[in-house]
């Protein structure tokens, strides 16, 4: 296909635009228990300071969901996440932004490879790849297409 771009198809070395998702307390207890994660430093700050963490931080579940939230916000609803192989770092703690930044790596078939980054005030929370199938674009209906034989 060359330098060439068919519509809809992604092409390697495409900057998907960032997204910011506030890290809030309520987000970070509300992950945590919407996966089933009752772990104590993730909704109790004192029990995490007892831990020796600064307050509550976000568990991977809810980051894991995050970085779909970003992939399928920008390929569409229709696209299927594949695969998603993701590391922590940095801890989500509550009262700093999460920056999601992404790039197209490879495009195969009906297929996208993202690389993932997630960054905070303090490093990088996530970084990885996710292996997304690509929505089928929707044929554009020819005019008078359903009145075949009418003149």
């Amino acid at each position: 296909m060359g330098s060439e771009q068919r519509a809809g198809v992604p092409v390697v070395g495409t900057e998907l635009p960032p997204l910011e998702i506030p890290v809030t307390r309520t987000l970070i207890v509300a992950g945590a228990i919407a996966s089933r994660d009752y772990q104590d430093v993730h909704h109790d700050a004192e029990l995490a300071r007892q831990k020796g963490s600064p307050d509550v931080f976000m568990n991977i579940l809810t980051t894991n969901g995050l970085v779909g939230r970003y992939i399928t916000d920008h390929f569409g609803p229709t696209a299927v996440l594949r695969k998603v192989a993701i590391r922590l770092g940095a801890p989500n703690y509550p009262g700093d932004t999460m920056v999601l930044s992404g790039s197209i790596e490879a495009v195969d078939g009906d297929t996208a490879t993202v690389r993932v980054v997630g960054a905070n005030g303090i490093g990088r929370h996530v970084t990885g790849t996710v292996t997304v199938g690509l929505p089928t674009p929707t044929p554009t209906p020819t005019p008078g297409a359903d009145r075949e034989g009418v003149s």
